[in-house]
């Protein structure tokens, strides 16, 4: 599976408004951020350097795996939806990132509205790639409009 690495860049003046209310954190290459399945400890901003994002299958096999850059938001939906990460971020080359706890970014979000907003472009970004990203996928059944054209084709004969 291969998302867009650009669907986890968020708007400047979200990233500013997040950081101000964040702290510093700095990492050494292959620190973990978050895990996979664990639950969200807050939302993490990169500011520099690069952090890997990973996606491991129930059986062990690696789904995905992917490097994003600066002005990436990891981690906004399992702080958003208060649900177990989803993917596995680990730090590399020289990542300094800005931390926010899940008070404080939501003491953010209710401030402004349109910044509520700006999140709310980030997670359709995700999903849009996750969408993208699927349709490269192998199926796992027939296509849909094939039954569908069936029954269709059934009802219209018994019309006649």
């Amino acid at each position: 599976m291969k998302l867009d690495p650009s669907a986890f860049l968020a708007n400047p003046e979200l990233i500013e408004a997040l950081k101000a209310r964040s702290v510093e954190v700095s990492c050494g290459d292959g620190y973990c951020l978050f895990r996979q399945g664990d639950p969200p400890t807050g939302l993490f901003i990169l500011n520099q350097g690069e952090v890997t994002l990973s996606m491991t299958a129930p059986s062990g096999e690696l789904l995905l795996s992917m490097p994003v850059g600066p002005g990436s938001l990891l981690g906004l939906p399992g702080l958003i939806g208060n649900e177990p990460y989803t993917l596995t971020a680990m730090a590399r080359n020289g990542a300094r990132l800005s931390f926010i706890q899940p008070d404080a970014f939501n003491a953010v979000m209710l401030s402004d509205p349109g910044l509520a907003l700006k999140v709310l472009e980030v997670l359709a970004a995700e999903v849009r790639s996750a969408r993208h990203a699927a349709q490269d996928l192998r199926p796992i059944a027939p296509p849909a409009h094939s039954a569908h054209e069936s029954s269709a084709r059934k009802s219209g004969a018994n019309a006649d």
